[in-house]
């Protein structure tokens, strides 16, 4: 088939292109997944325009729309003071956690990726294990060992434990963005006189920055939304992060149904607009960590 004939099929006898005909694949499959998404979505829709009423709109029709719509339930959340502490201490959790959590993975991660030593495939096995090993399982040996060192109602009781619990999920990941490295550049950077702590932070570090941002992400987000732990180690409501704020702040306005929605919406809010963000960082990590 020469030029001359497809460049004739590709016009119409008007004149006018033609253009196959694109197809939209199978309508279940759409069906199916606007379902999911609605499933997904709908609760968190809910909460945020339950916000929006007021507890004899909620009473009259639970599944209705604002009529009028009441902004005075979130205003009354956001010039709260118990708001803004309990957001304050989650954010000191979240980024402290993350700090950790990077930290000290990607060390581990390149120690276990870049070198051969004995006890290596081990201790590799015992960070995998760690994903199948619940929080839940390990409250009560962890808050005695919190207790223990004296950490018990303070943020560092926190911090720490979640550090310990993400570190696995972090090394599982960065490990395949490390080995991925060719070593001729580890030996190039020899030859110039850079040692391995200098290849470290120049050369790995930058290198495997899609991992590092995704288990970051990955870190803050778990952390953020984190209940078993703080509720547990904290015991002083000026030290509550968000999760435990909404259960305080439930149990304190149990009747005014509205405005305990507004404030567990103001409370997803970061998480959501994070994650939300830097969506594609994640899925464009994992995809590294897969073909590493």
């Amino acid at each position: 088939m020469t030029a001359t004939s497809v460049a004739i099929r590709a016009v119409r006898p008007d004149g006018t292109p033609h253009r196959p005909k694109q197809s939209w694949g199978n309508p279940w499959t759409y069906l199916l997944a606007t379902i999911l998404v609605a499933i997904c979505i709908g609760p968190v829709l809910y909460i945020i325009i339950g916000g929006f009423r007021s507890n004899a709109q909620i009473t009259e029709d639970p599944s209705g729309f604002p009529s009028p719509w009441v902004f005075s339930n979130y205003a009354g959340v956001l010039v709260s003071g118990e708001f803004w502490v309990a957001m304050g201490n989650s954010t000191i959790s979240a980024v402290g956690t993350t700090v950790g959590v990077v930290l000290l993975g990607v060390m581990a991660s390149y120690v276990i990726a870049r070198y051969d030593f004995f006890g290596k495939g081990a201790m590799y096995s015992l960070f995998a294990a760690g994903l199948m090993f619940p929080i839940t399982v390990a409250i009560t040996p962890l808050y005695l060992l919190v207790r223990s060192l004296g950490l018990v109602n303070s943020l560092a009781g926190v911090i720490l434990p979640q550090i310990a619990f993400a570190l696995p999920t972090t090394i599982i990941i960065l490990v395949p963005f490390l080995r991925a490295i060719p070593k001729e550049l580890e030996e190039a950077a020899s030859i110039d006189g850079a040692g391995r702590l200098g290849f470290f932070w120049r050369m790995v570090v930058p290198l495997s920055l899609p991992g590092v941002v995704t288990v970051g992400i990955l870190a803050f987000v778990t952390t953020w939304n984190g209940y078993m732990l703080p509720l547990f180690i904290l015991n002083d409501a000026s030290l509550f992060t968000l999760p435990l704020g909404v259960q305080n702040f439930a149990s304190q306005y149990s009747v005014d149904t509205a405005r305990v929605l507004a404030y567990t919406s103001l409370s997803m809010v970061p998480a959501l607009i994070f994650f939300s963000l830097f969506e594609k960082r994640i899925v464009g990590g994992l995809q590294g960590a897969v073909k590493g």
